[in-house]
């Protein structure tokens, strides 16, 4: 390699560098000052790292066929920096991309251009309550949400961790609770600060103040008197799941509403966020934020029978083992499940079919469902067999999926990946309900096998809190629209 040629590498690196560099404080100051939540074609950069504003930025050529530089897109961060706007999600990249190489007329006035296309927010005002959160258990999903809201700690945070409800008050148990929230063996290190207020039994996490309770039964609580009032619980133990067990929620002093993060049953209602969440009054105390799984699959379901139509179908589950199973064989209830975890793959069964129709009822009676359990923590699949309406191809499926992942109102519950290399562990951390890998797609006629990655974790955690959000009637528009 020629020395010219290193030296312009280098300075195009250094570039990028320094662009992405200047960005992150911006990101910062928007989120935590203005509630403005930046992202790069769907890629979100809040508490990214400079490396992942630039491999964010990559993403653009794989969906365009053309780059898109740090130096287009950060004037529209500085613009935008300077604009009075209500809180938002904003895709720098897609008007970065559009106003370089798109619809706009103008290409010397961004400033107008801007104002075109986030009509919705500018110059409006933030009328947003907080909402107090408690998170009633603390296990996988439990300590992810509480990840999730940490992240978004500052001023204006709408959605405020203020308190966790758990089983015991042993010796170490704060500790505990402080480590495992700390350390994760799947989601590794928590980014940031946390210890421990043994005085309040408290913990600290970035600047949050999250008091410990300990209670056998939720109704037995006065959250009052630790100043939370009109708390949404988010209810993660699935001990509760019908409309008088999860009630008890609401017998406790300062709640106001419950969410529970696993199948309602009776007539309770289960959100998939983007699918049916306008299904969501007001005057709804308990809501259900369905299943992973249901999550994953009922977003891409709803898409491609809409533009495909689908005749019937069985989702198959490649899901990683569970706290319900056990380590080493021993008794369990269920069929199958007291055999080690870590050692077998497991048929079981899953409600996850059915209950794609509580979401989406035009699919009620379509599918079938099956699940096998596998020696992974985390990072599940879903396998879509459909016979559909329409004949169709690989590459018009896949295109339409594409576009759908990047431009629909599904955009954040459906992603897309063009890797032949992909495997579980590279969707570890996947904001997405669930991530489509495209070369894995069989098409033939009118049957249509797809192939559906979801973090069962993480994933799932980011739907609940959207559902979340809903409930505390806090609206963010995604622009451009």
């Amino acid at each position: 390699m020629n020395q010219p040629f290193e030296q312009e590498l280098q300075s195009s690196w250094q570039e990028r560098q320094e662009y992405a560099e200047m960005m992150l404080p911006i990101i910062g100051k928007l989120y935590r000052n203005k509630s403005i939540e930046i992202s790069v074609y769907g890629r979100t950069l809040l508490n990214a790292s400079a490396i992942d504003v630039i491999k964010a930025h990559r993403k653009v050529r794989l969906h365009e066929g053309i780059k898109l530089r740090l130096r287009e897109s950060y004037p529209i961060l500085e613009a935008i920096n300077s604009m009075q706007l209500a809180p938002a999600q904003i895709d720098i990249g897609k008007l970065a991309f559009d106003f370089h190489y798109g619809s706009a007329v103008d290409k010397t006035d961004l400033n107008a251009y801007l104002k075109d296309k986030l009509a919705d927010v500018v110059d409006k005002s933030d009328d947003h309550e907080p909402q107090d959160v408690v998170l009633y258990g603390f296990g996988r999903i439990g300590r992810l949400l509480a990840r999730l809201m940490i992240e978004r700690q500052g001023q204006n945070n709408k959605l405020r961790l203020r308190a966790i409800v758990v089983r015991g008050g042993r010796d170490g148990d704060l500790e505990k609770r402080a480590s495992l929230l700390r350390r994760d063996s799947v989601h590794g290190p928590f980014n940031g600060s946390i210890t421990i207020d043994h005085e309040r039994n408290a913990l600290k996490a970035n600047g949050s103040y999250i008091q410990v309770i300990y209670a056998n039964s939720p109704d037995e609580i006065d959250y009052t008197a630790y100043g939370i009032n009109n708390a949404l619980v988010i209810d993660n133990t699935g001990i509760w799941r019908d409309r008088d067990g999860l009630g008890l929620h609401l017998k406790a002093k300062g709640t106001s509403k419950a969410l529970l993060t696993a199948p309602g049953k009776g007539d309770i209602k289960n959100i998939v966020y983007g699918v049916n969440n306008s299904d969501i009054t007001e005057s709804d105390t308990i809501v259900s934020a369905a299943s992973c799984t249901t999550n994953a699959i009922t977003p891409v379901l709803k898409a491609l029978d809409e533009e495909y139509g689908i005749v019937n179908g069985h989702v198959e589950t490649v899901h990683s083992y569970t706290n319900d199973q056990n380590l080493i064989d021993n008794y369990h209830k269920g069929e199958r499940r007291g055999r080690s975890a870590p050692l077998n793959m497991v048929i079981t069964e899953t409600g996850a079919a059915k209950a794609v129709a509580k979401a989406y009822p035009k699919l009620a009676g379509k599918l079938t469902g099956n699940a096998i359990r596998v020696p992974t923590p985390n990072v599940s699949m879903a396998i879509l067999n459909l016979n559909l309406n329409k004949t169709t191809d690989k590459v018009a499926v896949n295109e339409f999926l594409r576009d759908t992942a990047l431009f629909s109102s599904l955009q954040h519950q459906i992603d897309y990946t063009a890797s032949t290399e992909v495997v579980s562990t590279d969707m570890v951390g996947t904001r997405a309900a669930s991530v489509i890998d495209s070369q894995a797609t069989i098409v033939a006629d009118n049957r249509l096998t797809l192939y559906v990655w979801y973090d069962n974790e993480f994933g799932y955690s980011c739907q609940v809190m959207r559902v979340a959000m809903d409930m505390a009637g806090i609206t963010v528009p995604t622009l451009p629209a």
